[in-house]
C-alpha cells in the first residue's frame, strides 16, 4: 500500500494543498475516480479488500487530496451506516454493543472525525458548511432507516433515544461534528447551518427530533433566534398571504413544521428564551429600524418590508400550531399591548389584504378559544379596550384608538360567535343536547372555557355593573359557560348573580341567565339554592353577601304575580316560583339565620321568610325551631326599633322588620295546630320574660315577684308602718291568718341595694304593646282549629279562635302562677281562699311588674270561653284587690291609680268573657266616682257572684250567627240578690252617677 500511495497515481490527483478549496471535478467525476482506485489497489494487492480497509483507504485519500472531499464524504456514509447497522445488531442478538466487527470500524470512524476536525479548525469557512450539512443529512437518514429496529425506542420517548444514539460510536461523531461546524458558522453564517437543520428536520421528523434537541440544547440561544429567523423567511418566501387560519394549512411551509417539533424540543429547559425571542420578535416587527436579530446584523426588517409584514402572521400561524408555545407568551404579550403599540399594530397591518385580515382574526379567534391558560386575562383585554370610553363616542375628528375598540369589537364578537359553535356542536357532530345523559360520544374540551370555570365569580362581577356593551359580552359568555361547564358551572354562575346583584337592573341578568338556560337544563333553581344554603352552612359568604343574597332572593319571591301572568299565557314555571318551592324545602336551613348578630342579616332572613311558601309537610322538630327563632326575632325586632328611635335614626328599616316579622308569626301561626301553640305560648313567655319585660312597661321583680322600683320614679307616699298596722288592726280579724305578716313591712320603696331598668318613653311602651297585641290577635283569628266561621261584614275583624285564646289563657296561667292545678276553675268557698293569700299575692305583684297581662286578659277574654280557664288567676288578683280597698277606707280611691285602673280592668275583661252578666260587668264604670269601701263593696258582689255560679266552660254554646261562643245568663238563676249593692250605691250617689243607672237595670 505505501507504495501505491507513494506513486504517480496519488501524486496526480495532489493538485493543490491539502487546506485548500476542492478541485474544479465534480463530486460524481471524483467518486468514479476514487473507485478505479480503489479497484487498482486491489489488482496490486491480489485480493479484495473488506469494508475496514476501504474506509481507511478513503481517509489516506481524504487527509492527502483534499479537493475529493466530497466524494470521500459520499463513501463514509456507507462506513457509518454499516457502523450503525452492526451496532444495533449486537444490541438485538448479545445485548451487548461492544464486538470485533464495530471496534474495527470504530477506530476508522475515531480517525475519520479527527481528519474532519483538523480541517474545520484550520479553515472552518471551507469546511464548515460542507461537513455540517453531511453530518446533519447522515444523521437524518440513519435515524430515519434504523428507526424500525427493535432495540430503537419510539421516537415520543426522546430521552431514551437520545442516549441510544450518543451511545454509538457512529452517530456521536457525527453529532459533534456538526457541534463543531455551527460554533465556527455563528460568527459569520448560522443560517446555513440551521437551515441544513431545519430541511433535515422537515424530512425526517419525528426519527430526527433527537438531533434537534441534543443540538437545541447546546445552543439554545443560537437554536431559538435563527431558527425563528429562517422560518420567517421560508414563510414569508411561500407567501404569507396563502396561509389560512386552520392549523392544517400550515403545512404548506415546509419548515414551519419543523419550527413547530425543534422550538417544542427546546420548551422543556429553555421556555424562558423562547418566550423572550417570541416577544422580542413580535416588537421588532412593529420598528422597522430593528434588526431581526442581534446574531443577524445582515438581516433586517427594514431591508426587507415583506419579513415586517409577515412577522405577526407568522408568529400566529406557531402558535397555531402549538399551544404552549402560545401559552408561553400570551401573558406576557397582552401586557405588552399597551396603547402605543396597538396603534403600532394598527398600522403595520392596514396594508393587508381584507382577506388577509380576515383570516389572521379567525387564526387569533381559535388561538384564544384554544389557549389552555390566560383565558382570564385575554378576555379582560378585550373587554376593556373594546369598551367605549364613554357615552359621547364621536367628536368632529375621529380618535386614532376608535379603529382599535373597533377592531378588538370585532374580534370579541367573533370570539363569542366561534365559541358558541365549538359549545353547542362538541359532541363530535352529534344531534344530542349536551346535558343530555343519553349522548355516549366524548365531548370535546374547549381550553379557554375549561380555564374560565375557575373564574364565575369574576366574571359575574364584571357581567353587573352593566358597563355599555360589556355586561352584554360577559354575559352572553356566563351563558356560554354554563352550558359547557353544565349544571355546576351553571349553579355555581345563577348562584353569583343572585348574590352579587345589588339593584332590580342587575337581579334582571339572572332572570335572563334562567330563561337563556331553563331550555336545555332542568332543576336549575333548585341546585342553585342549595348551593346557596351549601355557602350559608361553610360560612363561605360574608354578611353584606350574606344579606345581599336573602334580600335577592325575597326580591324574586315578591315578584312572583307578575310572572304568573306569563305562566298563564303557556311560559314555562316562573323562576320565582321555582325559587319559592325552593325556599321552601330549605326553610329550616334559613331560619337561624332570623338570629343572626348582624341586624341587616336578620331583618334580609324575615323579609324572606316573610314571603316564601311554607312547605307542604315539614318536620314537627323544624316547625318548633322556626317558630321559636321567629318569636325571639319578633322581640329582638321590637328592640331595635325603640333604639334606632333613641338615636335618632331612620326607623323606616327597624319598622319593616317589625311588619315582616310579624307577617310571619301570623304565616307560621296558620301552619299547623302544632306552629299555632309554640307560638302563642312563645309570644305570652317573651312578654313576660325579664329581658323584654321593659319593652312592655314591666319591671324587674324581686324573688318574692315584687317590682323592683327606681327611687327617682317611685313617689313617696310618706307611709308610716305604725298608722298602718294601727289602721289594719281595725278591719276584719282573720284569727290565724297569714294577711297581717304579709302586710306589715311595706314601705313602699323596695330595696335599697336594687335600681330598675331604664324605663322606656310611653308612646313606645305603647306601640310596643299594640304590635304585641296585633300579633297575637292575628293569629288566634287566622286559625281554624274550631270551625269559626268568617264574619258576615267584610270590613268587620275575624272573631277570635276559642282554643287559640284558650292556648293564651293557659300559657298566662302558667307563667303567672305555676303551682295553679288545671281543675281549679270553680271558686272555692272564703274558707278555702284563707290558704292561697300566699300566692295570691305573687299574682297581684306580676300584675304590677307586667301591665301588659291586663292587655292580654283582654284578648283572652275576647275569645270566649278561654277566660274560664284564668280563674285562679282572676281568682287571686280580685282577693288581694278586695283586702286593699278594705285597708284603704279612709282614703280616697284615686289615691290608689293602680288598683283602681287594676280594678276597673279586671271587671271589665270578666264581662267581656261573659263570666258576669251585663249588669255586674258594667259596675267598674262607677269606680272612680265612689270611695274605697264601696268600691269594695261592688267587687264583692262580682266575687259572690262568680262564685255562686262557677266560670266553666260548658256554660257556653256556639252560636252560629255570631260565629262564637256565647252564654246564657237566664239559666244561672235570679242575679237580682247580687244587683242589690250596686242599687244601694247608685242611690247613695245619685247626684254623681244618676246618668249611669240604666246601665245597671236587670
Amino acid at each position: 500500500m505505501s507504495v501505491v500511495f507513494d506513486g504517480s497515481p496519488l501524486k496526480a490527483m495532489q493538485s493543490s494543498h491539502s487546506h485548500t478549496a476542492p478541485a474544479a471535478l465534480s463530486a460524481q467525476e471524483l467518486s468514479q475516480e476514487i473507485k478505479s482506485f480503489i479497484s487498482g489497489v486491489d489488482a496490486v494487492q491480489g485480493r479484495k479488500l473488506g469494508v475496514r480497509e476501504h474506509a481507511r483507504c478513503a481517509v489516506r485519500l481524504l487527509r492527502s487530496v483534499p479537493a475529493c472531499r466530497g466524494a470521500v464524504l459520499e463513501h463514509l456514509r456507507g462506513v457509518y451506516d454499516e457502523h450503525v447497522s452492526t451496532f444495533l445488531h449486537n444490541l438485538e442478538t448479545e445485548g451487548n454493543a461492544s464486538s470485533g466487527s464495530t471496534s474495527n470500524l470504530e477506530d476508522i470512524i475515531q480517525e475519520v472525525h479527527g481528519v474532519l476536525s483538523e480541517f474545520i479548525r484550520l479553515n472552518p469557512r471551507a469546511w464548515a458548511p460542507l461537513v455540517s450539512t453531511w453530518a446533519v443529512d447522515l444523521l437524518g437518514q440513519l435515524s430515519s432507516k434504523h428507526a424500525g429496529r427493535r432495540v430503537a425506542p419510539h421516537s415520543s420517548s426522546l430521552n431514551e433515544l437520545l442516549q441510544l444514539w450518543m451511545s454509538c460510536a457512529a452517530t456521536r461523531s457525527l453529532m459533534e461534528a456538526y457541534s463543531q461546524c455551527l460554533a465556527a458558522m455563528l460568527a459569520w453564517c448560522p443560517d446555513a447551518c440551521v437551515d441544513a437543520l431545519l430541511d433535515t428536520s422537515v424530512k425526517h421528523s419525528p426519527h430526527f427530533d433527537w438531533v434537534v434537541a441534543h443540538i437545541g440544547s447546546a445552543f439554545p440561544g443560537t437554536i431559538i433566534s435563527r431558527v425563528l429567523a429562517c422560518g420567517l423567511k421560508d414563510f414569508c418566501s411561500h407567501g404569507a398571504k396563502d396561509q389560512g387560519p386552520l392549523v392544517e394549512k400550515g403545512n404548506r411551509v415546509p419548515k414551519i413544521g419543523s419550527v413547530v417539533g425543534i422550538l417544542g424540543h427546546l420548551a422543556a429547559h429553555h421556555s424562558d428564551s423562547i418566550r423572550k425571542e417570541l416577544l422580542r420578535m413580535f416588537q421588532e416587527s412593529l420598528a422597522p429600524s430593528t434588526p431581526l436579530s442581534p446574531s443577524s446584523s445582515s438581516t433586517s426588517w427594514e431591508a426587507s418590508p415583506q419579513l415586517r409584514r409577515a412577522a405577526v402572521p407568522f408568529l400566529l400561524q406557531l402558535a397555531a400550531m402549538s399551544p404552549n408555545l402560545f401559552g408561553a407568551v400570551s401573558s406576557e404579550l397582552v401586557e405588552l399591548l399597551r396603547p402605543a403599540v396597538l396603534l403600532q399594530l394598527q398600522a403595520l397591518l392596514q396594508g393587508l389584504p381584507r382577506e388577509e385580515l380576515d383570516n389572521m382574526l379567525g387564526l387569533a379567534v381559535h388561538l384564544i378559544s384554544q389557549s389552555p391558560t390566560g383565558g382570564a386575562r385575554v378576555l379582560r383585554f378585550l373587554a376593556d379596550t373594546a369598551t367605549p370610553a364613554s357615552v359621547i363616542i364621536s367628536g368632529p375628528t375621529p380618535s386614532p384608538h376608535e379603529g382599535v375598540r373597533e377592531g378588538c369589537d370585532r374580534l370579541l364578537q367573533m370570539l363569542l360567535l366561534h365559541l358558541h359553535k365549538l359549545v353547542f356542536n362538541r359532541s363530535e357532530g352529534s344531534e344530542v343536547s349536551p346535558f343530555c345523559s343519553t349522548s355516549s360520544q366524548p365531548q370535546r374540551v374547549i381550553p379557554f372555557l375549561e380555564e374560565l370555570r375557575s373564574h364565575v365569580a369574576p366574571l359575574c362581577a364584571e357581567t353587573l355593573r352593566l358597563e355599555r356593551k360589556r355586561h352584554l359580552w360577559l354575559h352572553q359568555l356566563l351563558c356560554l359557560l354554563s352550558v359547557y361547564g353544565g349544571p355546576s358551572v351553571a349553579t355555581e354562575t345563577l348562584c353569583q348573580l343572585l348574590t352579587q346583584a345589588r339593584n332590580p337592573e342587575e337581579l334582571a341578568l339572572a332572570w335572563q341567565l334562567h330563561a337563556t338556560l331553563s331550555s336545555c337544563m332542568a332543576g336549575l333553581v333548585p341546585a342553585a339554592v342549595t348551593h346557596c344554603v351549601a355557602q350559608i352552612h361553610t360560612h363561605t359568604l360574608g354578611r353584606r353577601q350574606l344579606r345581599q343574597l336573602l334580600l335577592n332572593l325575597a326580591a324574586v319571591l315578591q315578584s312572583q304575580d307578575e310572572e304568573k301572568k306569563a305562566a298563564a299565557a303557556g311560559a314555562q314555571s316562573s323562576m320565582a316560583a321555582q325559587i319559592g318551592s325552593a325556599v321552601s324545602v330549605h326553610l329550616h336551613d334559613f331560619g337561624p339565620l332570623l338570629l343572626h348578630g348582624d341586624p341587616a342579616v336578620s331583618h334580609a332572613a324575615v323579609r324572606l321568610l316573610s314571603c316564601s311558601p311554607l312547605p307542604r309537610t315539614a318536620s314537627p322538630a323544624h316547625l318548633l325551631l322556626l317558630s321559636r327563632a321567629a318569636v325571639t326575632h319578633f322581640f329582638l325586632a321590637l328592640r331595635r326599633r325603640g333604639e334606632a328611635g333613641k338615636a335618632g335614626q331612620d326607623a323606616g328599616q327597624s319598622g319593616e322588620a317589625v311588619s315582616c316579622s310579624v307577617l310571619l308569626l301570623t304565616r307560621f301561626a296558620a301552619y299547623s295546630a302544632l306552629t299555632l301553640k309554640a307560638i302563642l305560648q312563645q309570644l305570652v313567655e317573651g312578654a313576660l320574660h325579664k329581658g323584654n319585660a321593659e319593652l312592655f312597661g314591666g319591671q324587674i321583680a324581686d324573688m318574692s315577684g315584687a317590682p323592683v322600683a327606681s327611687p327617682s320614679v317611685s313617689p313617696d307616699l310618706g307611709a308610716s308602718l305604725l298608722d298602718i298596722n294601727c289602721r289594719f288592726g281595725t278591719t276584719v280579724n282573720f284569727s290565724g291568718s297569714v294577711w297581717s305578716v304579709f302586710h306589715a313591712g311595706v314601705i313602699g320603696k323596695g330595696l335599697k341595694a336594687r335600681t330598675a331598668a331604664n324605663l322606656l318613653d310611653p308612646s313606645e311602651v305603647i306601640q310596643n304593646i299594640q304590635t304585641l297585641l296585633a300579633v297575637i290577635v292575628q293569629c288566634c283569628s287566622s286559625s281554624s282549629l274550631n270551625g269559626s266561621q268568617s264574619p258576615s261584614d267584610p270590613e268587620e275583624p275575624p272573631p277570635i279562635n276559642a282554643e287559640a285564646a284558650k292556648i293564651v289563657a293557659v300559657t298566662l296561667v302558667e307563667n303567672v302562677c305555676p303551682d295553679v292545678a288545671n281543675g281549679e276553675l270553680p271558686w272555692p268557698p272564703e274558707e278555702h281562699a284563707r290558704t292561697t293569700v300566699e300566692r295570691d299575692i305573687h299574682i297581684r305583684r306580676c300584675f304590677e311588674a307586667h301591665p301588659v297581662l291586663f292587655h292580654l286578659l283582654q284578648v283572652v277574654a275576647a275569645g270566649r270561653p278561654a277566660l274560664c280557664y284564668c280563674s285562679a288567676v282572676l281568682r287571686g288578683l280580685l282577693a288581694t284587690l278586695l283586702s286593699h280597698w278594705e285597708g284603704s277606707r279612709e282614703a280616697s280611691s284615686t289615691d290608689s291609680p293602680w288598683h283602681l285602673q287594676a280594678s276597673c280592668l279586671l271587671v271589665s275583661c270578666m264581662g267581656e268573657g261573659q263570666l258576669l252578666p251585663p249588669v255586674l260587668a258594667n259596675v267598674h264604670e262607677a269606680f272612680a266616682h265612689l270611695t274605697p269601701f264601696e268600691v269594695r263593696l261592688l267587687l264583692l258582689a262580682v266575687w259572690e257572684y262568680v262564685r255562686g255560679n262557677g266560670p266553666l266552660p260548658q256554660k257556653f254554646v256556639f252560636s252560629s250567627d255570631k260565629g262564637m261562643f256565647c252564654r246564657d245568663f237566664s239559666r244561672d238563676g235570679d242575679v237580682s240578690r247580687y244587683v242589690a249593692p250596686i242599687h244601694s250605691v247608685l242611690h247613695k250617689n245619685i247626684d254623681r252617677l244618676g246618668h249611669l243607672c240604666w246601665r245597671f237595670q236587670l
